[in-house]
């Protein structure tokens, strides 16, 4: 009988916290000679930088991507590059896109200044007449000041019902469009908090955080859409995998065009 290697195992690559006992292992297993490592992707590319996509997923299809290369043999997959292209134009296109989504963030840091503050919600901060809904665990979760000891304190604060109004409507009247989309952000928040809580990445504040500014803007680019659950799932490994922002984005983004059909805001909001 002919020995077959078992592979390695990757669950050291998606670590679980300790206290999870019950998380499923992975059945992946990174097998020499079979699957796509981080030489035989580099080797697939010619000296401009264009990408023989046939063979690399030849042996993607026989032994699965490493790792430790899988956001950005992903970001071919999804499409983000056609793999005709250079070195030199994927880096043009890579800086056009971190700045489009950098301005995209901005246009919803100024609608709600919690975007990009490293924190997020799980509490409605507006009714659906846009009126800022003034709850102690809202005025908690919205601060972003030194106010947050008083609030924990009595539920109230220093921070004025004035100021948490300020704070959502920015004193200027909201489109329909916004009341919408200030309305999903509560929901994407619950939804974070329940994705991929096993894994030791969410642990960190900044990473959850993370995964809302992607889902809050995306959710405001795409208004026939918005944001459905479900979606935190698909975008959580984005996150993982790539260490930029931005890039995770545009991951995303590529696969929404994809499975954007799949998700009916209508039916969410129906429960």
């Amino acid at each position: 009988m002919m020995w077959r290697d078992p592979g390695q195992p990757a669950d050291s690559y998606y670590e679980v916290r300790p206290e999870i006992t019950d998380a499923p292992k992975t059945k992946f297993r990174i097998k020499a000679g079979k699957t796509l490592s981080a030489r035989k992707w580099q080797s697939a590319f010619n000296s401009d930088g264009q990408l023989d996509i046939s063979k690399t997923l030849g042996r993607i299809h026989r032994g699965g991507v490493h790792p430790s290369i899988r956001g950005e043999v992903w970001e071919f997959l999804l499409g983000c590059y056609d793999p005709k292209s250079t070195f030199d134009e994927r880096s043009q296109m890579r800086q056009r896109r971190r700045v489009q989504y950098a301005q995209w963030k901005e246009e919803c840091r100024q609608m709600f200044p919690l975007i990009g503050s490293g924190k997020f919600i799980t509490a409605p901060i507006i009714n659906e007449h846009g009126e800022a809904i003034l709850d102690p665990l809202v005025l908690l979760e919205t601060d972003l000041g030194d106010a947050t000891a008083g609030i924990a304190a009595d539920g109230a604060g220093d921070y004025s019902s004035r100021e948490m109004e300020n704070t959502v409507k920015n004193d200027s009247p909201m489109s329909k469009k916004e009341i919408q989309w200030k309305l999903t952000l509560h929901q994407i928040g619950l939804d974070v908090k329940r994705t991929d809580r096993a894994l030791v990445f969410y642990e960190k504040q900044e990473n959850l955080a993370k995964l809302w500014d992607i889902l809050s803007v995306y959710a405001w680019i795409d208004g026939d859409v918005g944001y459905c659950q479900g979606m935190s799932d698909l975008c959580s490994p984005m996150i993982i995998l790539l260490d930029n922002e931005a890039d995770s984005f545009w991951c995303f983004e590529r696969l929404m065009r994809r499975l954007r059909g799949n998700f009916n805001p209508l039916a969410d909001l129906l429960g």
